[in-house]
């Protein structure tokens, strides 16, 4: 996901102004994967909210506290747990298909050995299907995937929870009044 342009930055400006600017533009990039990012298999807004929370996150931690009022702080620290979640369920989404590859390498490979294990024959007994050398590769590919499908979902779960959560408590109106105020000096 390639980053919004931010405008009407100010090089003569405060650093507080500016980084306000940013970070408003930060939170809508965020904002603008709901509702899409809360269809679980909604795989390519998910890793790209998980860079937007990321975006937004740096931009608060590197100015809120010289910058800003307390809140922004506190979004900081929301912003890493978007993205610390989101990139847990990339993780299952990237894995995924790697298990998938291998499954599908190994199915080819167990093939082969039962072409060989066939020999000239015109048909193959059933029982040449025991012990082939990827058992212990199936089973473990198999349980794999069974783990990383549930561990996904109920990330994904968790994520629905904490974005609920944030809508509940306000995250972005409260984060927008946060970059208008100024700490004292």
């Amino acid at each position: 996901m390639k980053a919004r342009k931010v405008k009407h930055l100010d090089p003569s400006g405060t650093l507080a102004d500016n980084a306000a600017r940013l970070a408003a533009v930060r939170l809508d990039e965020l904002c603008d994967f709901v509702p899409r990012a809360l269809d679980a298999p909604a795989v390519d807004d998910l890793h790209a909210m998980r860079i937007a929370a990321k975006r937004l996150r740096y931009v608060l931690e590197a100015t809120a506290e010289p910058c800003f009022g307390a809140y922004a702080r506190h979004a900081s620290r929301h912003a890493k747990a978007l993205q610390d979640v989101l990139g847990d369920i990339h993780d299952c989404d990237v894995q995924r298909p790697r298990v998938a590859r291998l499954m599908a390498e190994q199915r080819e490979y167990d093939a082969a050995e039962l072409r060989r294990r066939a020999g000239s024959g015109d048909d193959l007994a059933p029982d040449a299907a025991a012990a082939l050398p990827g058992a212990d590769a199936w089973a473990g590919l198999e349980a794999l995937d069974a783990h990383l499908r549930v561990r996904r979902e109920l990330l994904h779960q968790h994520f629905l929870e904490l974005w609920t959560g944030l809508e509940r408590e306000g995250f972005r109106a409260r984060l927008e009044f946060a970059l208008k105020e100024r700490p004292t000096a």
